[in-house]
């Protein structure tokens, strides 16, 4: 193995670049691309794979690629506590609707994987019982999650766990859009859709993802002068600086507690808090830019999603292609059921395809995914499904935080079963609430 440098780093950095920008050409040129809505950054993972050391072997990628997610989710958790802008429109029922719909999808989902690793993969295939986390890594939690789960496993000695939930979070995206579309036909055949446009209907910069000059947004306010410190490093040193925070109180719990294991990405949320609490208190809040660091998380998650694919390792996947391929299938109807099914019920009249739509998009690819699949159902947005989401995600995000954090620390010491039945049990708690005031 060569020897790792800086110069690694710049090189896999670049090459990476590259093929991002690849996978935007491919996206700009190629219909298939643009009508299935494949992001380049998946793209540019596939070519990864195919052409990196994992596959042929023409790209000098190295070896370490799968270290790079680890490090940017680390990043993307960081700028959660700062780019967020308060918004408060729509409706409390609407809301709380949204709530009930995606909390207890996202608990079930992870409940689901638990419990079928426990009771059924790992009894049938040598797998280990955290096997069926990979699912809900991968899907409700996208290659964010994946990584963030990978890296805790791989300290716990499961190596494997890295590719296996980059593996359900490829696939997800794929099933998300190509299930997606077929939803979005059969609901305009039974007449559930109320906003339903066509793919060559919707604006030119939807399809290619380039955007007229009369459309363009500013990405963000420059809070500081340039003479003293540009407002993009400005912005970008605060959240590498509540990145290595994390990684910091990371190394100290596990140093005063060397069997508790708390995971960097985590520690760097919870910094990341008490630090935005630091700048409000101060004053130094006002001149952070939320849209910036905004953009920022998305720029991140991009090479996450592209070193991520890249760093697959394909003879892992083939030796767990069975019981790899009954855990996404499974869970694939699974999901499809909770989101048909209870968002038929539950929000009845209210647009619930379009609702169920940007729900499947999320909870099998990524928000954006699901963004996708609004766009085509509710163009003008009329269902006001993304108000209540960004709303009703504000009490998601901290269940969410603490699955991700707590789920390989049960696992890890024994208790998988009791964190799989405590996530069923909590969904279902939500939705009897919901079944008493429906």
């Amino acid at each position: 193995m060569n020897e790792y440098t800086p110069w690694t780093l710049f090189t896999d950095v670049g090459i990476i670049s590259m093929l991002l920008l690849m996978g935007k050409l491919i996206r700009v040129k190629f219909a298939l691309a643009q009508r299935y809505f494949i992001p380049p950054s998946l793209i540019a993972g596939f070519l990864g794979l195919a052409f990196g050391p994992g596959g042929l072997g023409w790209i000098p990628l190295s070896e370490n690629m799968g270290t790079y997610a680890s490090i940017l989710i680390a990043f993307i958790f960081g700028c959660l506590p700062f780019a967020s802008e308060t918004k408060k429109q729509g409706t409390g029922s609407r809301v709380k609707r949204m709530w009930i719909y995606s909390q207890t999808g996202m608990l079930w989902q992870w409940a689901f994987g638990a419990l079928i690793g426990i009771g059924i993969l790992s009894v049938f295939w040598p797998v280990e019982s955290y096997f069926g986390l990979a699912l809900p890594s991968g899907f409700c939690g996208g290659h964010g999650t994946a990584a963030a789960i990978g890296q805790a496993f791989n300290k716990l000695g499961g190596e494997d766990m890295m590719t296996l939930a980059m593996t359900c979070a490829t696939v997800g995206i794929l099933c998300s859009v190509f299930i997606g579309l077929a939803l979005i036909k059969w609901g305009t055949k039974k007449g559930y859709a109320s906003f339903l446009t066509t793919f060559e209907e919707l604006p030119h910069e939807l399809r290619t993802g380039l955007l007229p000059k009369e459309k363009r947004l500013s990405m963000g306010e420059a809070s500081t002068s340039a003479i003293s410190i540009d407002s993009l490093a400005f912005n970008l040193a605060i959240i590498a600086m509540v990145a290595l925070g994390g990684y910091g109180i990371s190394k100290s719990v596990s140093y005063f507690m060397p069997q508790l294991e708390m995971p960097v990405f985590s520690c760097a949320f919870v910094f990341g808090i008490l630090m935005r609490f630091i700048f409000k208190k101060t004053g130094v809040l006002h001149y952070t830019s939320p849209r910036t660091i905004g953009h920022l998380s998305s720029a991140f998650t991009d090479f996450l999603v592209a070193f991520g694919i890249s760093a697959i390792k394909l003879s892992v996947v083939m030796n767990y292609i069975v019981p790899l391929s009954i855990l996404l299938v499974s869970g694939l109807v699974f999901t499809l059921i909770y989101v048909l099914v209870v968002g038929k019920w539950l929000m009845k009249n209210d647009c619930w395809l379009e609702k169920a739509l940007f729900t499947w998009g999320w909870f099998t690819g990524t928000v954006a995914m699901g963004i996708a699949m609004l766009r085509v159902a509710d163009p003008e947005q009329k269902s006001h499904c993304m108000e209540d989401y960004a709303l009703a995600y504000l009490f998601i995000a901290p269940v969410e935080i603490c699955l991700i954090t707590f789920a390989p620390v049960a696992f890890a010491n024994g208790y998988g079963l009791h964190f799989g039945l405590l996530a069923l049990i909590l969904g279902a708690c939500i939705m009897a609430y919901a079944w008493k005031k429906n």
